[in-house]
């Protein structure tokens, strides 16, 4: 009896074993749950943007930029119109409007006017998309600017000029402050142009305010008078007029130099930089747009054609990994400059300046 009973116990644990078994089985046969498609939730299945037809108004230092700019208006079905201006000449017009903006997006000028336009309230605040991408140097801390690449000063020589009054090339910028070179040199007015506010503030950086001071007082002897506009320099030497021009170095200015028989001399004793800013102006009707150019901009692609031209071989200073021309800069010998007094001592540097070069 005890063997029956012992049998049947046995006959039902195996029936049992045999069922979840089989059950296991038919799970592991079912199909597993689908994931969800994620390409269709991420972003690039953003929607794609159209400004329907609408204009984003462009304050810019060069009409160079068109090509970009109309990559971008296709892209989002907009418009790009321009208004060609100097950063000192942006400031001034903005501050003579009662702060009105005049356009939707500032490209390009000297960065000392974008951080004096963020102080006066005038610029709007913007995190671009791969902003973590951009050197922490050439971005605003609390997003109100970013810069588009560097501008370098450097010297746009007439070695034939200087020849023919028995004068030597100089290579530095001790060599300019030489009694010999009196009337030989042009500078824009610093107030005027950021690529010459730029040379001032790296002189001063560099050789320290007192001493700085001194050097520019010795300076402003040989410069009779100075440019209102950022382009007299190189137009006056090409012209003959002057045998020295403190101008931006780029492929531009290199051109120019190998069309009229110049040369661009980098200074030896320091190159003063200066980087370029954009940014987006409060209370524009086009911010929408201005925040997507600068998405746009950021854009690996876009930064190698915003290199391309602009001519200039600090392009991948910026964003790393992106080309620009080799222009043979030495970058070992850019200044060590103090870009947050940038906008900070502007005012001061150019009453000063004003005082030192007495209505020039």
């Amino acid at each position: 009896m005890k063997k029956k009973v012992l049998l049947i116990m046995f006959l039902i644990f195996s029936l049992v074993i045999t069922a979840c078994a089989a059950d296991k089985q038919d799970e592991a046969k079912e199909p597993a749950p689908q994931e969800e498609n994620i390409t269709e939730n991420n972003e690039e299945a953003e929607e794609k943007l159209d400004f329907q037809g609408r204009t984003m108004n462009v304050v810019t230092t060069s009409e160079k930029y068109v090509e970009l700019f109309d990559a971008f208006a296709e892209e989002v079905n907009a418009k790009v119109e321009f208004l060609s201006m100097s950063s000192g000449e942006v400031i001034a017009r903005v501050e003579a409007e009662g702060g009105k903006p005049m356009a939707d997006l500032w490209f390009g000028g000297g960065l000392d006017a974008f951080m004096a336009a963020k102080e006066a309230g005038l610029l709007e605040q913007y995190v671009p998309k791969e902003v973590d991408k951009i050197d922490s140097r050439f971005v605003d801390s609390d997003n109100y600017w970013i810069a588009k690449g560097l501008t370098v000063v450097a010297f746009l020589v007439n070695e034939e000029y200087l020849k023919e009054k028995g004068l030597e090339v100089p290579t530095t910028w001790a060599d300019l402050a030489d009694p010999k070179y009196k009337g030989e040199i042009i500078m824009s007015n610093p107030a005027i142009s950021g690529t010459n506010y730029g040379a001032v503030k790296g002189i001063l950086d560099m050789m320290g305010e007192e001493e700085g001071w001194a050097y520019l007082e010795k300076l402003n002897e040989n410069i009779p008078f100075y440019g209102k506009r950022g382009k007299d320099p190189e137009e006056k030497v090409v012209a003959g007029e002057f045998a020295i021009g403190i101008v931006p170095a780029d492929k531009a200015s290199f051109d120019v130099a190998e069309k009229h028989n110049l040369r661009v001399i980098y200074p030896e004793d320091g190159i003063p930089w200066v980087p370029e800013g954009v940014a987006i102006f409060k209370g524009g009707d086009g911010v929408d747009i201005a925040k997507a150019f600068i998405d746009f901009m950021l854009r690996d692609e876009n930064q190698k054609k915003l290199a391309e031209l602009d001519g200039k071989d600090s392009a991948q200073m910026i964003k790393e990994g992106i080309e620009g021309y080799d222009l043979g800069i030495p970058k070992d010998k850019l200044i060590d400059q103090d870009i947050s007094t940038f906008g900070s001592m502007r005012e001061e540097i150019l009453s000063r300046w004003e005082e030192l070069t007495q209505g020039k």
